[in-house]
């Protein structure tokens, strides 16, 4: 994770959004103080955190995830035969 500080991140802060944007790379910005530090991330990763965070909540989720990823493909149902 690069790391910069708050001046330096301010002189590049369009390269480092592009940056975030187009390679998903965390910026770690350190300010004057340790409660200032902050990390820079595209709104997309924050989504997809957000989203795996949301998931590892409910109840037998994440076994149900890992279970299926165990399982052969051709033992899969094809989504045209699922009983919405």
């Amino acid at each position: 994770m690069k790391q910069l500080s708050v001046q330096q991140a301010r002189e590049q802060l369009y390269e480092l959004i592009n940056e975030v944007t187009q390679q998903h790379q965390l910026i770690y910005i350190s300010g004057d103080d340790k409660n200032n530090d902050v990390v820079l991330l595209a709104k997309k990763d924050w989504e997809a955190i957000q989203e795996t965070l949301y998931l590892n909540q409910i109840p037998g989720m994440v076994e149900s995830i890992h279970e299926a990823s165990q399982e052969a493909i051709d033992e899969c149902i094809s989504v045209e035969d699922l009983e919405w």
